[in-house]
């Protein structure tokens, strides 16, 4: 268990190791949400837009925009 204290000025040191786990550094965001039971759970809310790369596989060729046309109208009527 990691524990912090809250200062005068209500801030608050976040261990090194709860950091790391969360994956957060000087300078990024937190929120903190209530749940139902009225605890609040601490979630990082942003991260650099680095972090994204490679979650879409890039096409294995050119696509055309016939193609593309062809996907957008699948995706649009669920087929």
């Amino acid at each position: 268990m990691h524990t912090a204290k809250i200062t005068s000025k209500g801030q608050v040191t976040i261990p090194r190791q709860v950091r790391e786990d969360m994956g957060v550094t000087a300078g990024d965001r937190l929120d903190f949400v209530r749940m139902e039971d009225g605890h609040y759970a601490v979630v990082p809310a942003s991260h650099s837009i680095k972090s994204l790369k490679g979650i879409i596989p890039r096409p294995k060729g050119p696509v055309s925009l016939d193609d593309m046309q062809a996907a957008i109208g699948a995706g649009a009527t669920g087929e």
